[in-house]
């Protein structure tokens, strides 16, 4: 139980980017979406269930309108000692939802941590909130020239 209490602590320290002061007034820009990027270190042979874990997270997430449908991108690659690891970047709703989980999150977060491991100094989930850049829109370029305006400069057999 205590290992459970402890892992459910540090998984709330991880997504609430270890702050122990207390919340800022509250303000608009602070309702709004945050996007975060996660680091999961998974237990070595755990890839196929955590794939199949984060699935679940995100129909929990989505079923309780508590994430943006884009971005959502999960990668899967190894760490610095070749052991699994998968990165997931998507923007919650509103900040208070990863600052205050619901009971179906903190079910959710307590099964990706048991798939997790602490390794090389690092922890087993870390979160950070990152901003999301888009590339300013480019202006349209005009379309290709016909084809047929292309062949109507040559003349067969000069």
């Amino acid at each position: 139980m205590k290992t459970m209490f402890l892992l459910t602590t540090i998984l709330l320290l991880a997504l609430t980017e270890g702050s122990t002061a207390p919340p800022a007034p509250d303000s608009s820009a602070d309702r709004g979406p945050v996007t975060v990027h996660v680091t999961y270190r998974v237990i070595p042979g755990k890839e196929a269930e955590f794939k199949a874990m984060l699935s679940r997270a995100w129909e929990v997430y989505r079923r309780d309108d508590l994430v943006l449908a884009e971005p959502h991108i999960l990668l899967q690659d190894t760490d610095e000692d070749s052991l699994p690891r998968f990165v997931e970047i998507f923007s919650w709703a509103s900040r208070s939802i990863h600052e205050h989980p619901t009971t179906n999150v903190w079910a959710v977060w307590r099964e990706m941590h048991a798939l997790c491991e602490y390794r090389s100094g690092h922890s087993a989930i870390h979160a950070e909130k990152v901003k999301l850049v888009v590339p300013p829109a480019k202006s349209a370029s005009p379309p290709p020239a016909p084809i047929t305006s292309l062949f109507s400069q040559f003349t067969p057999g000069a």
